[in-house]
């Protein structure tokens, strides 16, 4: 065995490259390993985002809040900005003289919208039906953030454990030959402990990389349900969207238009509505005389509330001046955040590069020393040391590996563009 397959020592640990991960162990550590549907290869993150989203308890809960909005919207296109009311009253002398006295009443009330408090209430309405549609848009990127990071921890881990493997396989085959030579008398004890060492150190490197890869991949299938895909593929850099078009500021857009519709709204809200009412009234003095009918209407107007309307107000434009500063800041956030996901792209593909010339020098010097050590002109703890070095740099260029591929998701999840 000769080249990057003969790498044997193993040094670092797993990063997380979001919390995320870290926050689904807890969970995940004690659900069963059943067997389950895995997501097709092309599908990629996207099918992965979509079985996520399905699942997603908010996600359920939109098609709900789309209807509400809907409906303020007719509540707000009706006549009356509250139903009418019937009332039917009776009075009569039944407990006293009993003459027959009688009287009957009904009244219909219909409550009347304020002048311009009905294209208020509608504005306002019509802006949460866009408010729902955005929120949407907002959990589905947060989502896809998430989704990203499972799947980039998992391929990290299964990097790792492949190399935690090879390693292993390599400290075997030099264990067995070491030992070779030691019953021949051509090494000593020492050397034979020490390929043994080896060993066991990469058999216990193999254990932890085997419970990093069992955590990684139930940390996804808590997101998505099933199993992972047999490859990961990785994302191709993106387009940017245009600053308005990121999701999460099309949110707060959308939240900042609702709140000046709820401000407008206040404005035209100073009292109670007033009501219309017809009444029709029967009544007689005693069972002698007839009854006489009579119709009437009443107009019913509340009084204003200095202290009500001006709290409402109050309400109303604090949190329309909330929503204004969370956008300002969120969209100084997002600029700043896509610059850092550039510099991160960046400083990841410069990393690659260095990591691969690393590895093609380690790997020539590993081929080199096993030559010079099967001759017997270099000891044990030498291709030790050199083995060493070789996996290293080989574990570093396929963390960097995977690392630039998550840059490239991190630079496009920056952007607002979803899988």
């Amino acid at each position: 065995m000769t080249g990057l397959q003969n790498v044997c020592m193993f040094t670092g640990q797993i990063k997380p490259f979001s919390s995320i991960v870290i926050g689904l162990i807890a969970l995940s550590i004690g659900l069963p390993l059943v067997a389950a549907e895995s997501i097709p290869v092309d599908g990629a993150l996207a099918t992965a985002l979509e079985l996520a989203w399905a699942r997603h308890p908010q996600a359920a809960s939109m098609a709900a809040r789309g209807d509400e909005a809907r409906a303020t919207v007719e509540r707000a296109n009706a006549l009356s900005p509250e139903p009418a009311s019937i009332g039917f009253g009776n009075l009569n002398d039944r407990l006293n003289s009993k003459q027959g006295k009688n009287e009957f009443e009904l009244e219909l009330g219909v409550p009347l919208w304020l002048p311009g408090q009905r294209a208020a209430r509608l504005s306002e309405a019509e802006s949460r039906v866009g408010l729902v549609a955005a929120q949407q848009a907002a959990l589905k990127h947060q989502l896809a953030s998430e989704i990203r990071a499972a799947w980039w921890a998992l391929a990290m881990a299964r990097v790792l454990r492949q190399l935690a493997e090879q390693r292993l396989d390599t400290a075997r085959a030099l264990a067995e030959s070491v030992q070779r030579r030691f019953r021949a008398g051509d090494l000593s004890r020492i050397d034979a402990n020490l390929a043994q060492s080896e060993r066991l150190d990469a058999e216990a490197g193999l254990i932890e990389t085997d419970n990093a890869l069992l955590v990684a991949e139930q940390a996804f299938r808590m997101l998505t349900g099933i199993a992972p895909p047999g490859q990961l593929a990785e994302e191709t850099g993106k387009s940017a969207l245009s600053n308005d078009a990121h999701p999460q500021l099309i949110f707060a857009m959308a939240a900042t238009q609702t709140a000046r519709a709820r401000v407008r709204a206040a404005r035209h809200e100073t009292r109670a509505a007033p009501e219309l009412s017809l009444r029709v009234e029967r009544n007689r003095d005693n069972n002698q005389e007839v009854y006489d009918n009579s119709v009437g209407l009443r107009f019913k107007f509340p009084l204003s509330s200095g202290a009500q309307v001006r709290q409402g107000n109050a309400q109303a434009q604090a949190e329309a001046s909330e929503a204004d500063a969370e956008l300002a800041r969120l969209s100084s956030k997002l600029d700043l955040a896509a610059s850092r996901a550039k510099l991160e792209l960046s400083g990841a593909e410069t990393q690659l590069a260095l990591s691969q010339t690393r590895l093609e020098l380690n790997t020539d010097n590993l081929r080199l020393s096993e030559k010079s050590f099967a001759l017997g002109e270099t000891d044990l703890a030498t291709l030790l040391r050199i083995r060493a070095a070789a996996f290293d740099a080989k574990n570093q260029h396929e963390r960097q590996r995977i690392a630039r591929a998550a840059a490239i998701s991190n630079l496009n999840q920056a952007l607002g563009v979803l899988p």
